[in-house]
């Protein structure tokens, strides 16, 4: 997990069933595990990330950190987008008028980021985020389900970039039929891809206050 010279540390998971997958998994490692697995004498993980979770929920989670957590990642948002897919099916009239629907999903999703990268911020700890992973490239819905999360993932994005988080984009890590265990959780192969993205960005140097990109 850490370059030559870089002090033990202690990674936190929060968020959503991003990271906490096991049950999607069965007898394979989940991503914790395997982040742990990754991970050189010392170092620790600890999973708080709750399948089910929205952005809402790392409120609470973040009231749990244990005491010598040295670095947060953060997964969430992709169940606050799921409660908008009926807009999908909505009736419009134009491209103005769908884009307004969505539009309007957006601005609640991004007060509710934008409360929880703030909260991520006042915990004083190098604190990266996840954009939403689109969804199997296979998958009859893939083109639509990519462009309506652009919307959300641009939320992510302005929200990082505006307070100096780092970003884990999964849209370019979960990009393979095999990274899915099913439409919407990471398979153990995904899992270890995400695994791996947050261990090349604990093993950097520099968490000052500027993002950093991990894609």
């Amino acid at each position: 997990m850490a370059q030559s010279g870089l002090l033990p540390g202690h990674v936190v998971l929060l968020g959503d069933s991003i990271f906490d997958n096991k049950a999607y998994v069965g007898a394979d490692p989940d991503v914790v595990t395997q982040l742990r697995e990754g991970s050189p004498p010392g170092w620790k993980a600890t999973l708080l990330a709750l399948d089910g979770d929205v952005i809402s929920g790392v409120h609470r989670q973040l009231q749990a950190l244990p005491q010598d957590a040295t670095h947060l990642v953060i997964s969430a948002g992709g169940n606050d987008a799921l409660s908008f897919a009926h807009l999908l099916q909505m009736p419009a009239t134009s491209v103005t008028e769908a884009l307004s629907l969505l539009a309007s999903a957006q601005d609640r999703f991004a007060a509710d980021y934008d409360g929880m990268a703030e909260a991520v911020l006042s915990a004083g700890l190098p604190s990266a985020v996840c954009t939403i992973y689109d969804t199997p490239p296979s998958g009859p819905e893939y083109r639509t389900i990519r462009t309506a999360l652009a919307i959300f993932n641009d939320c992510i994005t302005r929200a990082a970039f505006a307070r100096g988080l780092s970003l884990i984009d999964l849209r370019l890590i979960c990009n393979q039929d095999a990274d899915y265990a099913n439409p919407i959780e990471p398979s153990a192969r995904g899992g270890e891809k995400i695994a791996h993205a947050i261990t090349a960005w604990v093993g950097q140097r520099d968490h000052g206050r500027r993002s950093t990109v991990i894609g």
